[in-house]
C-alpha cells in the first residue's frame, strides 16, 4: 500500500488549512493510500542555527543535524512516504513561521561543505515521490496566485529537497472573512478530488 504523509503548518487546528488537509487525505485514502498527518504545532522543532554540520558529508542520505528534537522522526516518515503534502496558510506573503522553521531544517538534504565555494547541491537527484502543495489566503485565489506566489514556490522547493515532484497545487481563496471560517462544499470537494488524484498517481 502506498503511503502519503502531510505536513501541516497552520496555527489553527480545525480551521481551513487543517480541514482541507483532512479532506485531501480522505480522498487519498479512498484511492487506496495509507495516510498520515503531521501537525507542526504539536512538534518540537528547533530553529536552524546555520552551523551547516549536516551539509558537510557526501552521499545521498540526509546529513545528521546536531540538534535534538522531533525533526528526525518527521523526516523518517517523509522519506518512507510515496507521496507528500505540504500545507500552510499565507502569513505576510509567505508560509507561516512554523512552516518556515521546518523548511529551513531541510538543509540536511544539501551537500554544502565549507571548503567548496559553490551553491548547495541537492543530495537526492531524482524526483521519485509525488507532492501536493496546499495554501490559503483572504484574497480571491486567482489574485493570490499572482500576487503571493512565494508560499507555493517555497513549499514546492521544500518538496524537491525530499525528492518529490509537485503534481498538484491547491490555492483556497477568500477564507478569512471571520474567525471561524471553514471550508465550503466546493472547496472541500476540490481538496478531496486532489487527494484522490494523488493517491491514484502513486
Amino acid at each position: 500500500m502506498k503511503k502519503i504523509v502531510a505536513v501541516v503548518g497552520t496555527y489553527r487546528p480545525g480551521h481551513v488549512i487543517d480541514t482541507a488537509v483532512d479532506e485531501l487525505l480522505a480522498g487519498a485514502a479512498k484511492a487506496g493510500a495509507q495516510v498520515e498527518k503531521i501537525m507542526l504545532l504539536d512538534k518540537h522543532i528547533e530553529f536552524c542555527t546555520n552551523c551547516r554540520a549536516c551539509t558537510q558529508d557526501t552521499g545521498a542520505k540526509r546529513g545528521k543535524c546536531p540538534l535534538t528534537d522531533d525533526m528526525a522522526g518527521i523526516l523518517d516518515a517523509l522519506e518512507a512516504a510515496d507521496g507528500i503534502v505540504f500545507a500552510s496558510p499565507i502569513n505576510f506573503g509567505n508560509v507561516t513561521a512554523i512552516m518556515k522553521r521546518f523548511i529551513e531544517r531541510l538543509i540536511c538534504y544539501a551537500y554544502w561543505p565549507w571548503k567548496i565555494k559553490k551553491i548547495p547541491s541537492l543530495r537526492i537527484k531524482k524526483c521519485e515521490k509525488s507532492a501536493v502543495i496546499l495554501t490559503a489566503s483572504a484574497c480571491p485565489a486567482f489574485i493570490g496566485r499572482w500576487l503571493m506566489s512565494n508560499p507555493i514556490k517555497t513549499m514546492k522547493n521544500a518538496a524537491r529537497c525530499l525528492g518529490a515532484g509537485t503534481v498538484g497545487k491547491l490555492y483556497l481563496g477568500k477564507v478569512a472573512s471571520g474567525d471561524s471560517d471553514i471550508l465550503d462544499k466546493k472547496q472541500s470537494l476540490k481538496a478531496f478530488k486532489m487527494g484522490q488524484q494523488l493517491g491514484s498517481v502513486l
